[in-house]
C-alpha cells in the first residue's frame, strides 16, 4: 500500500512541468535569502564583516562538497562563469553586510530587489538584449526610484548610508543573476554552486584575515548568523538558485528572486519588530509594480 502511494505521488510529481518546479524551488529560495536578512541584520556591525561572510560561504561549500563531482566539472568554457559569479558574491555580500549596519532587514530587502530592475538594463548594455519597449523599461525605472526613496527615507530627504549601499549590493546582485543564467549551460548545477561559494568564501576571508581582528566574544556573537546563512541561504539557497536556473530565464528567476524582500520584510517585524510607515508601504508597493513590469515587457527582449 505504501509503495502504491508513493507511486502516486511520484506521478503526480512527474506531471509537473519543469518549468513551474524550477519556479517553486525558485520561491523556496527567497523565502531562505529573506530569513537569512534577520540573521544577518542581527550580526551586522561587530567588525566581523569579510570573517563572517568567508565562514558563511565557505561553510556552504563544505556542506556542498560531499554531494559534488568534481573530476572533470571545470574547464577553459566553464571557470571563468564561476570566478565572475564568485566574485559578484563577494561583492554584494559585502555592500550587503555593510549597508545592514545602518539599515533595516526590511528596507534592505526592497531595495535589494531592485536588482530584478537592473538586470534587463544590464542585458541591454552588455548583452544588446534589448526589451520590447523602452516606455514601459522607463516607467519601471521611475517607480523603482521614487519607490526605493520612499522606503529609504520615509517621504524626507534623508538617506542612509546603508540603504545606498545596499543599492550598490542590487547591481551586484543583477550580475550575479545574469552570471548564473549564461554560465549554468556550460556546468552542472552542483560544481558551479560549489566553485562560486569557494571563489566568495576564499576572498572574504583573506581580506578579513588582513584587515579584520574580531575578539572571541565578537566571533562568538555572530556564529548562529554564520551557521543558519551558510547552511539556508548559502549551500541551500544559492544551490537551489543554480539547479531552477537550468529550467528558466534570468528575468523570470530574477522576479521570483525579489520576493525575498517581502519575506525580510515579514521576518523583520516579526522577530526584529521593524515598522514600515505608510509612506515607506507605498514605496514597497511602488518598488512591487515596478518589478511586475518589468517582467511583462521582458518576454519580448531582442537582440540588437
Amino acid at each position: 500500500m505504501r509503495n502504491s502511494h508513493l507511486g502516486w505521488w511520484n506521478s503526480r510529481l512527474e506531471s509537473i512541468p519543469m518549468r513551474l518546479k524550477a519556479d517553486l524551488l525558485l520561491l523556496l529560495v527567497a523565502v531562505l535569502w529573506g530569513s537569512g536578512f534577520v540573521f544577518m541584520r542581527h550580526a551586522a556591525g561587530h567588525g566581523t564583516l569579510f570573517l563572517l561572510n568567508g565562514s558563511r560561504f565557505l561553510l556552504g561549500g563544505l556542506l556542498l562538497l560531499p554531494f559534488t563531482r568534481l573530476r572533470g566539472a571545470f574547464n577553459q568554457s566553464n571557470i571563468l562563469y564561476v570566478c565572475l559569479a564568485g566574485f559578484a558574491l563577494f561583492c554584494a555580500s559585502l555592500f550587503q553586510q555593510a549597508g545592514l549596519v545602518t539599515t533595516t532587514a526590511g528596507n534592505a530587502g526592497f531595495i535589494t530587489s531592485l536588482y530584478v530592475v537592473i538586470v534587463p538594463i544590464l542585458l541591454w548594455l552588455l548583452w544588446r538584449e534589448r526589451p520590447a519597449s523602452l516606455i514601459v523599461t522607463g516607467l519601471a525605472i521611475l517607480l523603482a526610484i521614487t519607490g526605493g526613496f520612499l522606503l529609504s527615507t520615509g517621504g524626507s530627504f534623508r538617506i542612509r548610508t546603508g540603504d545606498v549601499l545596499i543599492l550598490i549590493c542590487s547591481f551586484f546582485w543583477a550580475m550575479h543573476v545574469i552570471v548564473v543564467g549564461k554560465g549554468q549551460e556550460k556546468i552542472n548545477p552542483l560544481p558551479f554552486a560549489l566553485g562560486q561559494f569557494l571563489v566568495c568564501g576564499m576572498l572574504n576571508l583573506v581580506t578579513g584575515v588582513l584587515v579584520e581582528h574580531p575578539t572571541g566574544g565578537q566571533l562568538l556573537f555572530v556564529l548562529p548568523a554564520i551557521l543558519y546563512t551558510g547552511v539556508f541561504s548559502v549551500a541551500l539557497g544559492f544551490t537551489f538558485q543554480v539547479i531552477a536556473q537550468k529550467h528558466t530565464s534570468p528575468n523570470d528567476a530574477a522576479l521570483i528572486l525579489c520576493l525575498e524582500s517581502v519575506f525580510a520584510a515579514f521576518f523583520g517585524a516579526i522577530f526584529l519588530h521593524e515598522a514600515l510607515l505608510p509612506v515607506q508601504l507605498t514605496g514597497c508597493a511602488l518598488i512591487l509594480i515596478a518589478l511586475v513590469l518589468v517582467q511583462i515587457n521582458k518576454g519580448k527582449m531582442r537582440k540588437i
